[in-house]
């Protein structure tokens, strides 16, 4: 009998551990744990991605800190609102209640794309849990953007799939290899048309680009080129913001170029007292 004791034990730890769930207005969240260390660092994909965006900084990052990755309600292996309503309100409060279920006190925020202008509502909204934030290739601020909110009905329907596939296409470079661009089309045409259509809504609520001062901590860094914010722009608003553009890489420039993602993301890490 002594033989199958380890695996008894292993079973008896599998079940005894405690299971962590989270929930935002009844919708059930997906999120990841991983590793351990001083400080809890989650990472929020962009639009219509989910937490595999972040495959390549999980095991860089679990070896010194605690890594959270989460899929934002209607993405991913998450639930969506009954009414369909997406927001950065509820964006915000979803990365919130993950926060409480992995008892953090104060979290360390990473958001790509999309996920930047959530963890800025975020910040806004729970200041006191918010050590500092990390802006990957975010958009800051509706400025160049003004007149040209995107017709959302395009994202409808078949040819609403096609135009996802071609704006998705637009955001690779020479460092977006095939087997790349498959895993990121594959991942962001997942997602359903009413996440496509609710979060670039979303996105694009004047409400939330009104927003006051922050005063954590910021790392920006983005692509290669990058017309989602100018250095001027982040210095400007943002006193406390290091800036950096990684060569060579286009939108998904986490993925691209990993190992100086990496570098630079653990740099600015190490360097904070938690």
């Amino acid at each position: 009998m002594f033989k199958y004791l380890p695996a008894l034990l292993s079973a008896f730890a599998l079940f005894a551990a405690p299971l962590l769930a989270a929930t935002v207005d009844g919708i059930p969240l997906h999120f990841t744990v991983t590793g351990k260390g001083p400080a809890t660092v989650v990472f929020v994909h962009g639009w219509t991605c989910d937490e595999t965006s972040w495959s390549e900084q999980v095991p860089a990052l679990a070896a010194r800190y605690r890594v959270v990755t989460v899929d934002l309600p209607g993405h991913g292996r998450s639930g969506s609102p009954k009414d369909g309503k997406l927001s950065m309100d509820l964006f915000a409060r979803a990365v919130e209640a993950v926060r409480a279920e992995v008892k953090a006190e104060r979290v360390v925020l990473v958001g790509h794309s999309m996920g930047t202008p959530v963890i800025v509502q975020y910040a806004r909204l729970y200041p006191r849990h918010t050590a500092a934030l990390v802006f990957v290739d975010g958009v800051v601020t509706l400025g160049p953007y003004l007149g040209r909110k995107p017709n959302t009905e395009r994202l409808k329907g078949p040819e609403g799939l096609k135009y996802r596939e071609a704006n998705t296409r637009g955001m690779f470079s020479a460092s977006t290899t095939p087997e790349l661009q498959s895993k990121i089309l594959k991942m962001m045409l997942a997602a359903p048309e009413s996440t496509a259509v609710g979060a670039m809504e979303a996105m694009w609520d004047p409400r939330i680009w009104n927003g006051g001062a922050i005063a954590a901590p910021i790392l920006a860094l983005y692509a290669d080129h990058s017309d989602m914010a100018s250095r001027a722009y982040i210095e400007e608003h943002y006193p406390n913001a290091e800036y950096a553009q990684i060569p060579g890489t286009g939108h998904f420039l986490m993925l691209e170029k990993p190992a100086e993602f990496n570098r630079l993301l653990l740099a600015f890490l190490d360097k904070r007292k938690f």
